[in-house]
């Protein structure tokens, strides 16, 4: 009970820090060089430079409906550290938006260590099972009832967002946004080797068909059962699930919470070929 306790509030520590990473790299490096992120960031950024409404409100109200989505589909403990995350970086975004200071007035200088920034902020919050960016939410219910991966959504939905900024801000600062968003999702990407976008699971456990149900249940995921010998622990169950970077934590809670003597392995998934089933929950 008590390492479950030390766990949770560490996690919370954590996020809290990558919350207040991202903001200071939005605030005090990106926004003031007219650079933007992707996602409801990109988004709000735009919103705010042509109405001046508030860029932290914005980010919590655009974020309220993806939080909705990600509960229905990750469960309460993924609702929890969303709201957390989103809430943590949307103070921090007001309070680093009255310190008169910016990190470097350098476009380029700003869009690498500004990405850099922010990679580490949200790396962090995603590895501790939090979000900040509620387009992955929408990507992973549309990557389960269609054939487009949530990669390949939020990669859309950033498309239309830098071009977007081109119109408004000008060629150059959508193509400096584009680069700021690749080294902000290779840096998250490098944090952990536990968040690449698409992953396959491995779980060696005794009872597959009551672990299978509990993963479906939880994060809609349809697992392979297969059938192993372990040298010493002799008859097991083998599955294996593909899944995204952010339904990872939630995995990780509902496997050793079924079975502490469960072993997992989560591995790289680079390409995708044939169709799967897409859960209608």
């Amino acid at each position: 009970m008590k390492k479950i306790l030390f766990k949770d509030i560490t996690d919370y520590m954590i996020i809290l820090i990558g919350a207040a990473l991202a903001a200071f790299a939005l605030v005090n490096v990106l926004v003031p060089n007219s650079i933007l992120d992707g996602g409801v960031n990109g988004i709000s950024i735009i919103i705010n430079n042509l109405t001046n409404f508030r860029l932290s409100i914005l980010v919590l109200g655009i974020n309220i409906p993806f939080i909705y989505l990600g509960y229905r589909n990750l469960g309460k403990d993924f609702l929890i550290k969303t709201i957390f995350s989103i809430a943590s970086f949307s103070l921090f975004l007001e309070l680093f938006s009255h310190l008169d200071y910016v990190l470097t007035d350098d476009h380029i200088l700003a869009t690498v260590y500004g990405s850099v920034i922010l990679g580490l902020g949200v790396g962090l919050i995603i590895k501790n099972g939090g979000c900040l960016d509620g387009t992955e939410s929408v990507g992973i219910v549309i990557s389960k009832k269609t054939n487009l991966t949530v990669g390949q959504f939020v990669l859309i939905c950033n498309i239309i967002i830098f071009s977007i900024a081109g119109f408004i801000y000008g060629v150059d600062r959508s193509l400096f946004s584009m680069l700021a968003y690749f080294i902000t999702s290779r840096v998250v990407d490098m944090l952990s080797s536990e968040l690449a976008s698409s992953k396959a699971a491995l779980i060696i456990c005794d009872n597959g068909s009551e672990m299978s149900s509990k993963i479906f249940n939880k994060i809609g995921r349809t697992c392979t059962i297969l059938e192993g010998n372990g040298l010493l622990s002799g008859k097991k169950d083998i599955l294996y699930c593909v899944l995204t970077r952010i339904e990872i934590f939630e995995l990780k809670k509902i496997v050793l919470k079924q079975d502490q003597r469960a072993f997992i392995t989560i591995t790289d998934v680079s390409e995708i070929i044939g169709n799967n089933i897409k859960t209608t929950k």
